[in-house]
């Protein structure tokens, strides 16, 4: 079955642009997910095809009219999630990438200006979710990235079954670091373990470093890690 995403933006040159190389373009092409992308101002009713207008109370910056929105959304909509890219949503993670991938597609609407009307976020239920705690241009460059971690986790994209299993965030650490050949290269060497050919000493070490890096790094990360490790021993336990 085809993945299907389907995407809501006022830049329609936007896509698939990087979506259209590598992995996921070669997915792409083969069927393996699809991509619909709707023009909003196509909806538009007056002839200067008008998309937005002030918002009430005044400010800065013009607002998404909600009529135009939905007439947009009808266009689309059947049943798939609809999210909205947005700098005041939930903050995506790996854990929802791997959720629409095993779903049959996603609606994703790229708001622009200060913003999309409130009524027609609440009266579809779109749920709004954000990339990061930074402000883009608009929705497009954000559903670019979201899709492509979505993408890559299709059956059939990623060559190794086992890749996504060992990235980051996929058990709540950062990934462990990479070595390749030469095994020494301007005068570092190496980890002697990983030259060892012992795959449990090997594994141990990858561990190692995952929580040490993650520790270090990612300190909400690692508060994280250990509350949910707490957690499943404790579940553990017998009364």
């Amino acid at each position: 079955m085809t993945w299907r995403a389907s995407v809501l933006t006022l830049f329609p040159a936007m896509f698939p642009g990087p979506l259209g190389q590598s992995l996921a373009g070669r997915a792409l092409d083969t069927g393996v997910w699809s991509l619909d992308i709707t023009q909003i101002r196509d909806f538009t009713q007056d002839r200067h095809k008008t998309v937005d207008d002030a918002p009430f109370g005044g400010g800065a910056g013009m607002v998404l009219r909600p009529d135009v929105i939905d007439a947009a959304l009808n266009h689309v909509a059947d049943g798939r999630p609809i999210l909205c890219l947005s700098p005041r949503g939930r903050r995506f993670c790996q854990a929802d990438a791997v959720h629409l991938s095993a779903i049959d597609g996603v609606v994703l609407l790229c708001g622009r200006y200060e913003g999309i009307d409130q009524r027609v976020i609440d009266a579809r239920g779109i749920e709004e979710v954000s990339l990061g705690d930074y402000v883009l241009s608009g929705g497009e460059p954000a559903a670019l990235v979201l899709l492509d971690a979505v993408i890559r986790l299709l059956p059939g994209v990623m060559g190794a079954a086992d890749s996504a299993a060992e990235e980051s965030f996929s058990h709540g650490l950062l990934e462990y670091p990479h070595y390749t050949r030469p095994a020494e290269w301007c005068g570092r060497r190496v980890p002697d373990v990983l030259l060892s050919g012992n795959h449990g000493a090997v594994a141990a070490w990858r561990r190692e470093q995952s929580e040490e890096i993650t520790q270090h790094r990612r300190p909400d990360l690692w508060v994280a890690y250990n509350a949910a490790s707490h957690g499943l021993m404790t579940k553990g336990r017998l009364p």
